[in-house]
């Protein structure tokens, strides 16, 4: 099914146009409120209000966000879990987009952790998927997943970094519909692809590629399956996986993997 989605996906995209006001960055990078050395800040980050989760490949970092103090870690095989991509909070537990990368053939997981004690829990392997796991999230009574190709390694022969989509997932995570993104952001991607994703509580998609200094705002398009592109939002971490704060709604929590820091900056509602 999900194979038949992307078709369609493909076959629409050239003929949807995104916001002309999306074609770049318009303003001075988002203000830090925040910044935390971690060493685990390889992958990403994620927050649920009182804690950040430092992300690496197969490491995890608990640290407190009043203090900066790292309370707990998780170390797992490096075989069993060979490139954690980013994680958020859902409820009690942690889920993190998984895969093999950059292996191939690909294959992609969901590892659900413990927040207190910070262990594993159990692993959902899925299957029939367009692409290398990069990017999870819960919104609207969905999991909703970013699935990457790479133009350089890690990518079956024939694709690259214009087949990225966001797949929408039942409880089982099985497809239930798919979205390309658009032309001018997958160029912002390239060579490498989306790394970063997380819904806001307004409804807005935050997207984030490899390695630039910007945040951009999606949303689902009315007709077609080609996501909008509504703003771009500058900010001084560059790239890799993000989450917006489940407490303070403002807080867009990212890494710059080359320092290890963790950074924490404010977004105004006049950014999306």
């Amino acid at each position: 099914m999900l194979r038949e989605l992307i078709i369609v996906s493909i076959a629409v995209a050239s003929c949807l146009l995104t916001d002309d006001r999306a074609s770049g960055a318009t303003s001075e990078p988002a203000p830090v409120v925040k910044r935390f050395t971690a060493d685990e800040a390889r992958q990403g980050v994620a927050s649920d209000g009182a804690y950040f989760y430092a992300i690496d490949n197969s490491r995890i970092g608990k640290y407190r966000i009043d203090t900066g103090e790292k309370v707990a870690e998780w170390q797992g095989d490096a075989e069993a879990f060979p490139h954690i991509n980013s994680c958020t909070v859902i409820g009690t537990e942690l889920a993190c987009a998984t895969s093999n990368y950059p292996a191939v053939p690909q294959t992609s997981l969901v590892e659900f952790f413990s927040l207190s004690p910070l262990q594993h829990l159990r692993s959902v392997a899925l299957a029939d998927m367009p692409g290398s796991l990069t990017a999870m999230d819960r919104h609207d009574g969905h999991w909703w997943g970013v699935f990457a190709n790479y133009d350089t390694k890690g990518s079956p022969a024939g694709k690259d970094h214009r087949d990225t989509y966001l797949v929408k997932l039942d409880d089982a995570f099985q497809p239930l519909k798919a979205w390309t993104f658009p032309e001018d952001v997958l160029a912002r991607f390239a060579p490498s692809s989306c790394s970063g994703m997380a819904w806001t509580d307004a409804g807005a998609l935050l997207a984030s590629g490899h390695d630039k200094p910007e945040v951009y705002v999606l949303s689902l398009p009315e007709a077609g399956t080609v996501l909008r592109h509504a703003a771009t939002i500058p900010v001084i971490s560059n790239g890799q996986a993000i989450d917006v704060d489940p407490v303070e709604a403002d807080l867009l929590w990212s890494i710059d993997r080359a320092t290890k820091t963790v950074i924490a900056s404010t977004i105004a509602p006049q950014d999306f």
